[in-house]
């Protein structure tokens, strides 16, 4: 039984929100029925996802890591599942990080299930990620949301992504419940699926539904996705002109500018606040993780 109250945060980027579980020495047990509670916007405290704070060092996942970067995002999506990674999710634990004075502003690295990411902390509260390079899978898929179909860019950022452009966001539908896909063998783990809109030149605005979290406010790599699938539908392709890209991306919580260099590295910069911290009661914890036993 556990008796000394476990410390939380709450933090969001562009209204991706995060509960934020600080835990150096990865002495904490998460199953995923726990972390779904925790996650829980009426019974728990409520959350896009969870950032479990570890550092490298101390999770067998990192390990490998921990000489480039000391703290590892293991990062848990709402219904408890594990992910490679989450855009949003790493400048909100970046910010986590210089808020409890372990970083300061300038260069870090964190360690992710998706790969190292480099991230710049600004002094005017941007955030900035090295979300590293887009893969291009041949096989494609179509998406429906009713009677209508689309066919979706097939784009991977360490995460899998379907991007449908349509004529009018609200052709998405509620988003509620995954819009079906086929073949599903095109993305036999899930996928992130992205509607975008055209909202001028280098400009779109997306929705999107998250693997394991249904819509959310924002996603961050699927906003990369959505960057680099409009650039090759435009015939932007910075590896052939030699000059970046960039585009705004509008979300439902904000925006998001992402910037596609020649060698194909892509950057992402927005907003991340932390909004509250806290402690969670021990017996509540407790009779959670009871109950996901």
């Amino acid at each position: 039984m556990n008796t000394a109250p476990i410390a939380f945060l709450k933090g969001h980027g562009t209204e991706n929100d995060f509960v934020i579980v600080p835990d150096p020495d990865n002495a904490l047990d998460l199953p995923a029925a726990l972390v779904a509670r925790l996650c829980d916007r009426r019974a728990g405290i409520g959350g896009d996802g969870l950032l479990h704070v570890v550092r490298s060092a101390a999770h067998p996942e990192a390990r490998e890591s921990a000489g480039e970067a000391e703290w590892f995002m293991d990062y848990r999506n709402a219904d408890g599942s594990v992910a490679e990674m989450c855009g949003n999710g790493v400048r909100v634990f970046a910010r986590y990080l210089q808020h409890a004075g372990l970083v300061t502003a300038g260069d870090l690295a964190v360690a992710t299930r998706g790969g190292v990411k480099h991230v710049h902390l600004a002094k005017n509260g941007e955030v900035t990620v090295a979300m590293g390079h887009a893969r291009l899978p041949e096989e494609q898929a179509t998406v429906s949301v009713g009677e209508r179909s689309w066919p979706a860019r097939n784009v991977n950022m360490g995460n899998p992504h379907a991007v449908a452009f349509v004529e009018d966001l609200a052709h998405a539908g509620d988003l509620y419940s995954e819009p079906p896909y086929s073949p599903a063998s095109v993305y036999p783990d899930g996928v992130n699926i992205e509607f975008v809109a055209d909202r001028g030149p280098r400009h779109v605005a997306m929705r999107v539904h998250e693997r394991g979290a249904a819509e959310t406010r924002s996603c961050g790599t699927g906003a990369c996705a959505v960057a680099v699938a409009a650039a090759r539908r435009d015939g932007v392709d910075p590896a052939l002109t030699g000059t970046p890209v960039t585009y705004t991306v509008d979300v439902l919580g904000g925006t998001l500018v992402i910037t596609e260099h020649p060698d194909g590295a892509i950057e992402m910069t927005g907003p991340a606040v932390i909004v509250a911290e806290g402690h969670l009661d021990p017996a509540w914890f407790d009779a959670a993780a009871g109950a996901s036993g």
